[in-house]
């Protein structure tokens, strides 16, 4: 698989776009929600 270089323009889009249903993964949308669901696991220590 290639990868395509990341337009800006195209960046808040892609930071909402999960991509479901598809066999990859929507790099912006992975870095912005990165760390969303460690913090919102009730099993983590603070």
């Amino acid at each position: 698989m290639t990868k395509k270089k990341i337009d800006p323009k195209d960046n808040h889009a892609n930071q909402l776009n999960q991509n479901k249903g598809s066999d990859g993964v929507n790099q912006q949308n992975a870095k912005v929600h990165g760390n969303r669901g460690k913090q919102l696991n009730p099993n983590q220590q603070k």
